[in-house]
């Protein structure tokens, strides 16, 4: 059975912009075959690459703001629960803690890759979803000692 053949998920993307969100649009192999609701910021890259997609604006920015955190947590748990997607995926950056969190409280299933630029330490995203994530994707097998229970997939740049 090949990918075409695989019954169809809905798939929700969650990332900051910049190059968090150009490595989840580099898996669109993948992702061009499910239903898919994209989280992100309201920027001009976003905007662009995504303007025919279903896209849920997230407040920003999110590193150490604390109200915008409270106000993707709340976003989070609303559009979790108005969508349902089957699996949460992420590369991150900050916007991602509050959607794998609402996530595991909600049971659905989430799946962190670690970003492409973070070789030999881990990323803040890494270390704070780590209890919240399913499976853990790793792009360099350097990677793969500091998150022994990942599965290296290699570079998706």
């Amino acid at each position: 059975m090949d990918d075409r053949d695989a019954p169809q998920l809905h798939v929700m993307l969650v990332s900051s912009t910049g190059g968090h969100l150009t490595q989840l649009w580099a898996l669109a192999p993948w992702w061009d075959q499910h239903r898919r609701t994209w989280v992100t910021h309201d920027k001009a890259d976003a905007r662009s690459l995504l303007a025919d997609e279903h896209v849920v604006w997230a407040h920003h920015p999110t590193t150490r703001h604390v109200p915008n955190l409270l106000r993707n947590l709340v976003l989070a748990l609303r559009t979790l629960r108005r969508e349902r997607p089957d699996v949460v995926v992420s590369t991150g950056a900050g916007v991602a803690v509050p959607f794998f969190v609402a996530a595991r409280l909600l049971r659905i299933r989430t799946c962190f890759i670690e970003t492409y630029d973070r070789i030999d330490s881990r990323s803040m995203t890494g270390v704070l979803l780590r209890p919240f994530t399913d499976l853990l994707l790793l792009q360099w097998e350097e990677q793969m000692t500091m998150y022994p229970e990942g599965r290296l997939v290699g570079p998706l740049l």
